[in-house]
């Protein structure tokens, strides 16, 4: 008996070595640094464009992700691996601080999309989408719109926003990092209206978490995550511009046409997946992309942001930063809008999510630190 448990501890060593070799360089980032430094620290690093100021609007506020904004200023904010919705009050004393925070809903299952239209919140935890009555201060009269969303096994975060064409969007990320999904929806955008069944609206992609539509063109354009464990540089992390009925290649083919070492083989005869829009490198792990549209200076509006969260698995880090894409015709190119949150392997922050308030200001959410930051023009 205890020569077959030593045989089978000694399996078990092997096969969790194996299963540990195939995960690649472990190099996340750490703990931020204690509060008393890091405020001071964010000052120092944190490098915008001429013009632009940083402050730290809120902060302690969790494992925040994504943002809406009320009629009158403040923000709604869910809370995904804490399982809660705050609500992060305006600043209305002129401090450049939020007002306080208070708790909105509690105990939900991975809640992370949200879609505030008028007194209504629509919010999308891991197996459904859930509608509530906002006064301005609580939330109530809970109604679930849609349920049975497949969940477990990998991607947990859902993000649904409301479409120029009346329909909801919603985002399910795939079940693992590179698999043939079972349930149709996985690594895939679905749309609904309340009332009426879903459907598929583009598939193969891996991990959209954030997506938006281009002003002018009304062109759905998505921040697509590749998968893990071919290299550090490879396959890219995608922006695609994403179309009713195409599929995005996943899981066999990734980035810029990259086959899957073992999954093209398997990829369906008459498939043609389509290429990526354009390439963010690889492991930046973006998480929004957000279109400008409020901007004073007119020429920035149709640009967008994506914020890269940044890699856990690569020898050196990349991401953890905002970018500004430019779009020319049929392409676009990158230009550096916030850095800083990396420096020398030390990581002080995460960019999450971006929000455009009416005036222009921005707001961006940070769910290492627990803060939101607010971005604005410095003014003349």
């Amino acid at each position: 008996m205890q020569k077959a448990l030593i045989i089978l501890t000694a399996v078990l060593l092997v096969a969790a070595g194996y299963a540990y070799s195939q995960l690649g360089p472990f190099n996340g980032p750490s703990r931020p640094p204690p509060r008393d430094q890091w405020e001071a620290l964010l000052r120092e690093r944190i490098k915008l464009p001429e013009g632009y100021r940083f402050e730290v609007f809120a902060r302690d506020l969790g494992r925040l992700r994504l943002m809406q904004m009320t009629e009158n200023g403040d923000l709604i904010v869910s809370g995904y691996r804490d399982g809660n919705i705050l609500l992060v009050k305006a600043d209305r004393d002129g401090d450049g601080r939020s007002d306080g925070q208070q708790d909105l809903l509690e105990g939900l299952n991975q809640p992370h999309g949200l879609l505030l239209e008028g007194n209504t919140l629509y919010v999308a935890e891991e197996q459904r989408v859930v509608r509530y009555d906002f006064d301005g201060s609580k939330l109530e009269n809970e109604r679930v719109i849609l349920d049975g969303i497949p969940g477990g096994d990998g991607h947990s975060s859902r993000t649904l926003k409301r479409g120029p064409d009346g329909f909801v969007y919603l985002s399910i990320g795939s079940s693992c990092n590179a698999c043939i999904e079972v349930h149709p929806w996985r690594a895939a955008i679905m749309r609904f209206k309340e009332g009426s069944a879903p459907e598929i609206f583009a598939s193969g992609l891996r991990n959209t978490v954030g997506f938006d539509w281009q002003p002018g063109t009304g062109a759905l354009f998505g921040v697509d995550n590749g998968r893990d464990n071919l290299g550090d540089d490879i396959p890219d992390d995608e922006v695609n511009r994403i179309e009713a009925g195409k599929h995005y290649g996943w899981p066999y083919v990734h980035g810029a046409d990259v086959q899957d070492p073992t999954l093209y083989a398997a990829m369906p005869p008459g498939l043609s997946p389509v290429s990526q829009f354009h390439g963010l490198g690889g492991h930046v792990a973006p998480l929004s992309i957000r279109f400008l549209r409020n901007q004073a200076d007119s020429a920035l509006n149709g640009k967008s942001l994506v914020a890269e969260h940044g890699s856990w698995n690569r020898r050196e880090k990349a991401g953890y930063r905002i970018i500004r894409l430019v779009f020319e015709s049929d392409s676009s190119r990158e230009e550096v809008f916030l850095s800083g949150c990396e420096a020398n392997g030390e990581v002080i922050c995460r960019p999450v999510d971006i929000l455009e308030a009416p005036d222009g200001r921005l707001f961006v959410s940070d769910d290492y630190a627990g803060a939101i930051y607010s971005i604005a023009r410095t003014p003349p």
